[in-house]
This record gives structure tokens, sequence and C-alpha cells, in this order.
């Protein structure tokens, strides 16, 4: 359930960034992950893409492509947003 508030954070981040920026429709989004840690479970990217598309749905963000680098650290980051 970690992955899935991650996800939410990311999907709120990246739908303001779009509308900031009056995106229409997101095609691809580029995210470094660190090694996160959430209730004594590592955040798997995996699982991360599969709650962020369950998210997006009904969304400018539904069927963006999701590419997550995993990073030295413990954070995420977003590195690009695609129109």
């Amino acid at each position: 359930m970690h992955d899935f508030h991650l996800a939410s954070q990311i999907l709120k981040t990246v739908l303001e960034y779009a509308e900031k920026n009056g995106f229409k429709k997101i095609k691809k989004i580029e995210l470094e992950l660190g090694s996160i840690l959430e209730h004594g479970e590592y955040i798997s990217p995996e699982n991360l893409v599969y709650n962020f598309k369950l998210l997006s749905q009904n969304t400018i963000a539904e069927n963006a492509e999701l590419n997550i680098k995993k990073i030295k650290g413990e954070d995420w980051k977003l590195i690009a947003i695609e129109e």
C-alpha cells in the first residue's frame, strides 16, 4: 500500500505541473527513485508503475509511459514530463 501512496503523490505533482503548463495530454514521465523505505518495505518500481496506472485512469496522464531510474539516496525526483 505504500507504493500506492507514493504513486498518488507523483500523480498529483505531475498533474499540477501539467495544469500550470497547459498540457492537454501527458505521454511520458521520467522519474528518479532512491531506496525509499515505508512501513518496513522498500518501494518497488514495478509496484509504483502499476499503482500509477491505476490512479491515472481518467486523467490526462492515463496511458503515460512512466520510466523510473533507480538512484542512490532515499528520495524521488521528477525529471521530465513529455506532452
